[in-house]
């Protein structure tokens, strides 16, 4: 019934929380059915009712032929009966879940919901989380009860910034449900716009987990190419090198080390290890991970402090370029972005910072994270750390670097993007 009166239009999908998980689903659903786009970001919303992504990942090309609804109104948000959260869900500066914004969006629900209307939770959480921290709220502020009453679901996102070849409906999408009516209710939805299909989880807690360590394995896997890195760099071998010729065998996993920041892979792995020390259990293989790919930005700070004491004089004086303040590259991104955290190491040994980067606002960094981007740069930088490899970036050349650096500077390539390139400065990758 839900599934035909959506599908027929005589009710209404919203999508609460418009970022870079929300609105692309948003706009997908739109092509099909009637949606609500609800932020409460007034801001943002006047930006996408003129066609505008605020998260700068669609083209305005991609609101076309989309029967959407933008708003920051509880009113107009009350006309939908199928409701889809995505908010974010971060970690606090102890690296304690922050579960505030998906508690809100459940208390907005809450005030909203009817008999017989759907939820949908797509925000990264713990196992059990849904059903434990959400649900409760709901119910207390609508005194409405899930299953009789009202379905309850979880759908992983599967969002990737930056990816124009992996969208949503093209990754196969986890469903679950609070029961097998609104399991296949809710499967039904979302193959409305995923092509690839879905994956009928037996339960929302195996699906919650599923998210979570699909991104637990990432963290885990380039920690071991990060501490692979550190210990090659001890022995004077080039890790990408290793990693080349490893990677000729037909079952190596082809990670590479690196800073590890973003909304998924430097926050998810602490909201699993949360829940289990909860339980009783500490993690020992997952924070140990995490506290390597954490200490990665000391690290790379050292090693260019390192190198300005033994070439370039007075520390006081040096000057350093750090090109990259996105958590990936060719994204605008800056969200948990470890580049924040090179920064912060640098400064602390009384060093002079510039930064620019392609893609990131300097306004929005200025905010987050305290700095902004330079416009013209240096001659006479001592050292210049690549971060993140932009693809304008790889154009640039040894004569490019030697026009920005000292004699005796140091080009910090994290990724190894220019090996075999850099004759005529000092080199250093991961």
């Amino acid at each position: 019934m839900m599934y035909q009166d959506l599908l027929d239009k005589k009710k209404k999908l919203a999508v609460i929380g418009l970022g870079y998980v929300g609105l692309p689903i948003a706009l997908e659903f739109a092509k099909k059915i009637k949606v609500i786009g609800f932020d409460i970001n007034e801001g943002r919303v006047k930006m996408m009712q003129h066609k505008i992504d605020p998260s700068q990942e669609l083209e305005s090309t991609a609101f076309d032929g989309c029967d959407i609804a933008f708003t920051s109104d509880l009113e107009v948000l009350k006309e939908a009966n199928f409701f889809i959260v995505a908010v974010p869900t971060p970690v606090d500066e102890y690296n304690v879940p922050d579960l505030v914004p998906v508690q809100r969006a459940s208390e907005t629900i809450g005030k909203v919901i009817k008999k017989g209307d759907y939820v949908v939770y797509e925000s990264t959480v713990y196992p059990g989380c849904t059903e434990e921290d959400c649900v409760p709220i709901i119910e207390q502020l609508s005194g409405l009860k899930m299953v009789s009453d009202y379905k309850i679901g979880y759908s992983p996102e599967r969002i990737n910034p930056g990816d124009k070849e992996h969208t949503i409906t093209s990754i196969v999408k986890v469903v679950s449900g609070c029961c097998e009516e609104s399991l296949e209710t809710i499967a039904k939805v979302y193959e409305l716009v995923v092509k690839a299909g879905v994956h009928r989880a037996s339960s929302i807690k195996v699906a919650e987990a599923a998210k979570i360590i699909e991104n637990t394995q990432r963290d885990l896997n380039i920690a071991l190419m990060n501490e692979l890195s550190i210990i090659f760099d001890k022995m004077n071998i080039n890790t990408f090198e290793v990693l080349e010729a490893a990677g000729t065998k037909w079952n190596f996993l082809k990670f590479q080390p690196g800073l590890v920041g973003g909304h998924c892979i430097g926050v998810d792995p602490y909201y699993l290890t949360y829940k289990s020390k909860q339980l009783g259990y500490d993690s020992q293989v997952i924070l140990a991970g995490r506290a390597i790919n954490d200490g990665m930005a000391g690290y790379v700070a050292k090693k260019v402090l390192q190198h300005i004491i033994q070439n370039n004089g007075n520390v006081k004086d040096a000057k350093v370029l750090v090109m990259g303040a996105t958590f990936k590259e060719n994204v605008s991104d800056i969200r948990n972005s470890k580049v924040a955290d090179v920064v912060k190491e640098l400064k602390s040994f009384s060093l002079k910072v510039d930064v620019t980067d392609a893609h990131a606002d300097s306004d929005e960094l200025l905010h987050e994270y305290g700095f902004g981007l330079v416009k013209d740069l240096s001659d006479n930088y001592d050292a210049v750390i690549v971060t993140v490899p932009h693809n304008s970036y790889k154009e640039l050349d040894d004569a490019w670097f030697a026009s920005v650096t000292k004699d005796k500077a140091l080009v910090a390539d994290l990724k190894g993007i220019y090996r075999g390139k850099i004759k005529s400065r000092g080199y250093w990758s991961l």
